[in-house]
């Protein structure tokens, strides 16, 4: 009981502890450790952050899944759309059917990204889907202002209108999520 108090009044300094004064509360007993959790194991180190990053450090929850396999769907359909596109008639757009693949890849390092939790995920995740945005943006104006090199339509031609602008709109939802999902700041 005496060692609860004292890990209470800790916490309260601190300002991270229960303002009731209970050990019991989960915010107590993650900042307090393992002596106060009830565990007794002598090699447990980790702390209240470190059980808890998981929660809210993935990004296939809720929302995320939906967004994943929308993400898996253009995956799929811009890497078949491109390697049909590049068997059969390369000769035709050379420039918008090598662009499509592109697009294919950086769809397929999203969704992977995405699905997968962690920094370096995290990390990844956010630098394919800038490059996404910056590539719809890019290749949709090129495919307004220079049609002479853009012949047939690629996923991210004229914004993405072949797709209902869906190809616009995801980097733009993918990186809200990935702002309200981004990791907690590391502890030291």
């Amino acid at each position: 009981m005496e060692e609860a108090e004292n890990v209470n009044a800790k916490s309260s300094q601190e300002g991270t502890g229960n303002p009731a004064g209970s050990a019991s509360g989960i915010t107590g007993a993650a900042d307090a450790g393992p002596a106060a959790a009830g565990s007794t194991e002598a090699g447990s180190t980790q702390t209240g952050a470190a059980q808890t990053a998981p929660a809210t450090d993935t990004r296939n929850t809720g929302p995320g899944r939906l967004l994943i396999a929308v993400y898996a769907v253009f995956a799929i359909s811009a890497t078949a759309r491109a390697g049909y596109q590049i068997l059969t008639k390369f000769s035709e757009a050379p420039l918008a059917y090598l662009l499509s693949a592109f697009a294919a890849a950086v769809y397929v390092v999203a969704t992977v990204s995405l699905a997968k939790p962690g920094r370096t995920a995290f990390k990844v995740s956010v630098a394919a889907v800038l490059v996404e945005l910056v590539g719809v943006l890019v290749v949709g104006a090129l495919s307004v202002f220079d049609s002479v090199n853009f012949p047939h339509e690629t996923v991210w031609s004229l914004f993405g209108r072949g797709y209902g602008f869906i190809p616009l709109l995801l980097p733009i939802l993918g990186l809200i999520w990935l702002y309200r999902r981004r990791p907690a700041p590391r502890q030291h």
